[in-house]
């Protein structure tokens, strides 16, 4: 009979690969890259674009111009993209990061040739027609006054403002008048600029046997809208951080603080950063974490707590956040130093460590059990210039790893001192 007052023994992980992958360079300039799996008889069409907000050469452009791409084209109405999508059961989206844009359409394979057409059009020929962005412009503007009103955006966006700098794509916070005032014209000419075919990486995942030259034909040919070549930057200038005391944004009639913390941090490419990642999640990754023990389960200030890694580009962050009452901030920001300070000064004990292994271990096998999670991790690859053995080393660093090599990078990395507080709340908490 089972005994369930005994624990599972824990396996190590085996070595983990990521499926094969095949990448054709298609004539219009586009790299197709394919992951086929037919257990299920779904498919993921993803064509991703350098027209993020680091190519916007107006502060709001790019999200306007992705969100813009299914509000109707020169042959079909916002109406008509929205009903045949809707008819095959499929799913039609287009947004903007700050690196990159991308159009997702989730469908049955069955329908992909179907869909096909309506992709195209809705990339290669879109309207801007007045009314609709009138709309988008209007609804865009109302939800960011309804988000400000909560101190979590507030704190989130000062914090990017602070680490990042106030006039860079990764910190500079949403202008409603400089929004206002974009034009269709600059949309359609930002489109023509990015969203060419040459300037595209398409990722083909799912049941895709019978339908990868279908989508290399159709996006072989070189796109009408532009010459193909990259509009992004090669490279993002981000402001040098300054030191500051507590910042504080004050929100009148709030009951709560939100409490974001952290620096500029170690980008996927260093050495450190596997180790980086087991050290994150012990002291803020996960539920069992240092914060949520400390700062949830011991002092009762908060529902939750984490601390993560944030990886763009040209920046990448570390971020600590919470919410707790107005007159608890100040003692949580306390508390959060403390677990830093701990880090830095004692090993992590044995069995604590052996714990958050397995936790991201098992975590990380769990997030390869379907393919458009694997195609997620191949697409880290390609976007952030990783190596190709990136995962395995992550697992292999992850099992080596040792608690005297863990305090050592807290003590480089986790100084108090080094990471900058900012507190949204109450006036004069």
């Amino acid at each position: 009979m089972l005994d369930r007052t005994i624990a599972p023994p824990v396996k190590p992980l085996a070595r983990v690969a990521l499926p094969a992958v095949d990448v054709v360079s298609l004539d219009s300039g586009a790299r197709l890259h394919v992951l086929a799996n037919d257990a299920q008889p779904v498919v993921r069409l993803q064509v991703v674009f350098r027209a993020g907000k680091v190519a916007e050469p107006r502060p709001g452009l790019a999200t306007l111009t992705a969100r813009m791409l299914l509000e109707g084209t020169t042959t079909r109405t916002a109406r008509q993209i929205a009903d045949e999508v809707a008819f095959y059961g499929a799913s039609l989206e287009c947004d903007a990061g700050f690196d990159r844009s991308t159009l997702t359409l989730y469908c049955l394979s069955r329908h992909l040739p179907t869909l096909l057409p309506l992709v195209v059009d809705v990339l290669r020929n879109p309207a801007f027609p007045a009314a609709e962005l009138d709309q988008l412009k209007t609804r865009t503007i109302q939800n960011v006054r309804v988000e400000r009103r909560k101190t979590s955006f507030l704190a989130t966006e000062r914090f990017n403002e602070i680490i990042f700098g106030a006039e860079t794509p990764y910190g500079r916070p949403f202008d409603a008048d400089a929004y206002q005032a974009l034009t269709a014209a600059e949309a359609q000419a930002f489109h023509q600029a990015t969203y060419s075919f040459g300037n595209a990486e398409i990722f083909l995942c799912g049941d895709v046997a019978a339908e990868r030259e279908l989508v290399a034909a159709a996006f072989g040919h070189p796109s009408a809208t532009g010459a193909g070549a990259s509009a992004s930057p090669a490279t993002v200038a981000l402001a040098q951080p300054v030191v500051l005391a507590t910042d504080r944004v004050p929100v009148a009639g709030s009951l709560q603080s939100s409490i974001r913390m952290g620096r500029r941090w170690p980008a996927p490419t260093h050495p450190d950063t596997h180790r980086l990642k087991l050290l994150v999640n012990v002291f803020g990754g996960y539920f069992g974490s240092r914060l949520m023990r400390n700062i949830r389960e011991d002092k009762g200030l908060t529902y939750g707590i984490y601390a993560s890694v944030a990886p763009r580009e040209f920046g990448t962050s570390l971020v600590i956040g919470t919410d707790v009452k107005g007159e608890s901030a100040d003692f949580a920001v306390s508390e959060i130093q403390l677990e830093l300070r701990r880090l830095q000064e004692e090993l992590i004990p044995a069995e604590e460590l052996e714990t958050v292994k397995n936790y991201i271990l098992g975590k990380f096998a769990n997030e390869l059990s379907t393919v458009f999670e694997q195609c997620d991790k191949y697409k880290n690859l390609i976007f952030l210039g990783l190596p190709a053995d990136y995962y395995t080393q992550f697992v292999q660093q992850t099992e080596a790893v040792d608690a005297e090599t863990l305090r050592e990078l807290a003590q480089h990395y986790f100084a108090p001192e080094d990471l900058h507080i900012v507190i949204a709340g109450p006036v004069g908490e």
